[in-house]
């Protein structure tokens, strides 16, 4: 009998291929007008699954979450509307919730087992702490009755199974959302036109099921940093080491790299302004989010990954971008070049195209342009190293020439940077 699969593997599962792959599931909630104002987001085991896997656990909702945010990206699972998500009552006080912009999310609340008292009293404080962080609940039909009492005012939105609901129920159950100003009705498991005008008449705001959309599941190569680096970053976080140091070592990670800088440009962390850097990030993040974060990253890192070959290759490209670029381009600039180095395997390493790779991060405009076209003020830093790679020194000299440097430079620079990507270990 073959072992039963984590929680983690629910979210993201190797394929024959030797990759793996993260599937989530969006189905959209659409208003009165039928306009789409959320998403719900559902655990899928591979690209075609069309049901939730049968365990529910907080390592699969962590997981969902953090793939949602950093392997497949809240632009495109949900973009600018809301993600409605299922989590436990037990783990209303989770750590995998704060590393999200709560006003962009709703937690889907479940019954509590046998209606125990004890159980819906302490998700009551649990979730009044929640809406005071900026998150709106969500609950079943079950929350107008009177041992959920303490809910109800904490609740944005009631979800009304249509295909569950007993006779005459509804007007009890809009009698009861009217006396709480913002509280919204969705039906659920809206398959007809006929179920659609039915509730529409019957005033609830918000719908979803087949009649509009089946779920559609989104998938994305999820791309693994070394597990090595992640232990490392989470030690030197714990010790609250200098912001440099921390830099240091996330330079030796593209996988890595790639991550924070989707996650924390993500519109689900809701930032106003774009981190284009890894000293930018680290400091817009703070060491409890971003130690949050890592763990969170490790929890779905195989144990046995390893930097690939192709890795190895990115990091000596950013290395040698950022020693070739010493002297000649202002020091802060220096960080833009290792990236525009790293991330010029980025298409490989995800195995996707550039531009739809490219599409997924937020970067400082000069280091696309070096990217898409070997231009701008860090092209031909990068032509100079793609040539070192070729050995084609004709090109070498044709672009060395025009920065001021000549084919000793060149080679040091490639020397050094072979032999501190080889002291990393990768």
């Amino acid at each position: 009998m073959p072992p039963s699969p984590t929680p983690e593997s629910v979210i993201a599962a190797e394929t024959g291929d030797g990759y793996t792959y993260a599937h989530i599931a969006r189905q959209p909630i659409l208003d009165r007008k039928q306009s789409i104002i959320g998403y719900e987001l559902l655990a899928r085991e591979s690209a075609s699954s069309t049901q939730a896997p049968s365990r529910h656990s907080r390592a699969s909702d962590s997981a969902l979450l953090f793939h949602a945010l950093s392997s497949i990206s809240a632009e495109n699972l949900f973009g600018d509307k809301l993600a409605f998500l299922n989590v436990r009552l037990e783990d209303l006080g989770a750590e995998y919730l704060e590393i999200v912009f709560p006003q962009r999310i709703v937690l889907e609340l479940p019954r509590a087992a046998g209606d125990d008292a004890a159980q819906i009293a302490a998700a009551a404080v649990a979730m009044q702490a929640l809406r005071d962080k900026g998150f709106s609940l969500a609950a079943g039909v079950h929350a107008i009755t009177a041992p959920y009492a303490a809910w109800l005012p904490l609740l944005g939105y009631i979800q009304v199974d249509v295909q569950a609901l007993p006779a005459g129920v509804l007007p009890v159950l809009l009698r009861r959302a009217a006396l709480h100003p913002g509280l919204r009705l969705i039906a659920e498991k809206v398959e007809t036109q006929q179920a659609f005008d039915e509730y529409f008449a019957a005033g609830l705001h918000l719908f979803q099921g087949y009649y509009f959309a089946r779920p559609q599941t989104v998938s994305a190569k999820v791309a693994n940093p070394a597990y090595a680096t992640v232990l490392q970053l989470i030690d030197l976080v714990n010790k609250q080491a200098e912001v440099p140091r921390i830099e240091e070592v996330l330079k030796h990670d593209p996988t890595l790299s790639f991550k924070l800088l989707r996650y924390i440009n993500s519109s689900g962390f809701g930032l106003m302004t774009e981190v284009t850097s890894f000293r930018h990030a680290v400091v817009i993040l703070g060491y409890q989010k971003l130690l949050r974060w890592l763990v969170l990253l490790l929890a779905t890192t195989p144990g046995s990954s390893a930097a690939s070959s192709q890795a190895r290759v990115a990091i000596t490209r950013g290395r040698m971008m950022e020693l070739l670029s010493r002297g000649m381009l202002p020091a802060e600039e220096g960080d833009n070049a290792f990236i525009a180095g790293v991330f010029s395997l980025l298409d490989a390493m995800l195995g996707v195209p550039l531009d739809k790779a490219l599409e997924e991060i937020s970067l400082p405009e000069q280091v696309v342009l070096a990217l898409r076209e070997r231009r701008g003020a860090f092209g031909p830093y990068l032509q100079i190293v793609l040539a070192c790679e070729r050995e084609d020194w004709d090109e070498i000299d044709q672009h060395a020439g025009l920065l001021g440097l000549n084919q000793r430079a060149v080679a040091m620079a490639h020397l050094e940077a072979l032999a501190w990507a080889e002291n990393l270990g990768i």
